[in-house]
């Protein structure tokens, strides 16, 4: 649990809920231990001698206790619901802002289909074992300790079962973790291949349907989907055997204490009643013990989530600001190449851009041709740093400052860029053309809507600036967006 472990810092603005969820659980463990002892009186003192003002009285005593155990039980839930669902939008939020800081590179290794996975999936299953934490992690311990402390004080030597049994149920833990563990990391892995997959065909859906491929598609869906589907019935089929072998040991646990039990009855050393009492304890031990063994296997599908999680989370950008970087820049314009050679690999290999020296003065346009492939998208991004030269490869400058040395945002907001994909956001027409400076006034936003040519029809929209777009523009013309 060392991953999930990391993660645990998450819980602390919320440790009194995680502090509550745990002791309401005490509480109704302690309930729920008592009552074995209660029927047994009833048995032994009420039933075997006729006295029903025991069995009332006891009677009554129970529903007591009962009803003091729901109300534990529920204030756990509540506080365990509250502190995960807490810790999983926290979890998620800071998984996005990390995304957020990375750059290029990184996100070119990650792949938007495995983070869209690691940002749902792999949450929600940290999320569910947080929650199973704070109600089962107190409850099955306890009541396991509970009752086996319980069954030795109502017949040690019926006891003695325990010996024989916890051994036998541990083994089998350990070994179904052991196995299960490593096949869960798979099943995530191919639900990322699943997330890709749909994450393609959904912003793709034109090509696709353009060239009419959509069997094709729905082929390489159903691949990924039953390669998802073959590996996760395999891990679920390792860990389907844990409750019939658990039924399997218990129910041999109760033919054992009854024949032990009603050789000692006969023989006048024991009575009904304790009999009833300790295979009460003894199925809440064994229960406690089912229990320990589905968290167990929560958690075992957990780390491998909080593998993943961290791997965002721990990812440093490729492009590091400059320990003394300059925060305020208003260049004149002179760009400068100056013998820079990058690649995209970490080892330097296969280069893109090789010795490429030019400079371009305040007020020159220039234009990049080339062929397809031969690396003019790649110096473009170099200038805002959506990527960075290597250090020894070259450099590029602004007004002969470095790049390198310049904050990543004060260098960006000097730099108007028309990307090659027009993307939309959902909102209105506004608030797209104010995307790169959401601080600009109306006319400015109208005089950038005229030079783009876009004024014209932006007002023939029954909405005008305020008509809304729909999520990636699909209400407007590839013109248009």
């Amino acid at each position: 649990m060392q991953a999930t472990r990391k993660l645990a810092h998450f819980l602390r603005p919320y440790r009194l809920w995680a502090i509550l969820a745990p002791l309401l659980m005490m509480l109704e463990v302690a309930m729920d231990l008592m009552q074995p002892r209660l029927v047994q009186r009833i048995i032994d003192e009420g039933i075997a001698q006729l006295d029903l003002g025991v069995v009332i009285r006891t009677g009554g005593l129970m529903v007591t206790l009962a009803m003091i155990g729901l109300v534990g039980g529920i204030g756990c839930a509540v506080y365990a619901i509250k502190t995960g669902q807490a810790f999983g939008a926290d979890l998620r939020s800071a998984l996005f802002r990390h995304v957020q800081s990375l750059s290029f590179g990184n996100l070119d290794e990650l792949e938007t289909g495995k983070l869209i996975t690691r940002l749902t999936s792999d949450v929600t299953q940290v999320q569910e074992l947080v929650m199973m934490l704070l109600r089962v992690m107190v409850r099955a311990p306890l009541l396991m300790v509970g009752s086996l402390i319980m069954a030795i004080l109502t017949s040690p030597q019926l006891a003695l079962l325990f010996v024989v049994l916890i051994p036998i149920v541990l083994l089998f833990l350990v070994w179904i973790i052991n196995k299960s563990f490593p096949m869960f990391g798979v099943v995530q892995q191919k639900l990322d291949g699943i997330n890709t997959v749909m994450q393609e065909n959904l912003a793709g859906v034109r090509v696709v349907k353009a060239f009419v491929r959509e069997v094709y598609e729905i082929g390489r869906f159903a691949q990924a989907n039953d390669d998802w589907m073959s590996h996760n019935l395999r891990a679920v089929r390792a860990i389907a055997v844990t409750m019939p072998f658990m039924m399997l040991v218990l129910n041999l646990g109760v033919v054992a204490a009854l024949w032990l039990g009603g050789v000692q009855v006969e023989a006048g050393t024991l009575q009904v009643g304790q009999i009833v009492a300790f295979i009460n304890y003894l199925m809440q031990t064994l229960m406690s013990l089912m229990m320990v063994s589905m968290l167990v296997m929560r958690v075992s599908r957990a780390e491998a989530s909080a593998v993943r999680i961290l791997e965002v989370l721990e990812s440093e950008p490729k492009v590091r600001p400059s320990p003394t970087p300059i925060e305020t820049f208003t260049p004149k314009g002179r760009v400068a190449f100056e013998q820079v050679r990058f690649s995209y690999s970490d080892d330097g290999d296969a280069p893109v851009l090789k010795r490429i020296d030019f400079v371009v003065e305040p007020g020159e346009t220039v234009a990049l041709l080339g062929a397809t492939g031969s690396g003019k998208s790649s110096l473009i991004n170099l200038i805002p740093r959506f990527y960075d030269v290597p250090e020894g490869n070259g450099r590029i400058t602004i007004d002969n400052v470095d790049v390198r040395q310049i904050d990543e945002t004060a260098l960006r907001r000097q730099i108007g860029v028309a990307l090659q994909e027009s993307v939309l956001f959902s909102g209105t027409i506004r608030d797209n053309i104010r995307y790169g400076r959401p601080q600009a006034s109306e006319e400015e936003v109208i005089a950038a809507a005229k030079m783009a040519q876009a004024h014209e029809f932006i007002g023939r929209l029954a909405d005008g600036y305020a008509a809304l777009v729909g999520q990636r523009g699909v209400n407007l013309s590839g013109g248009q967006k």
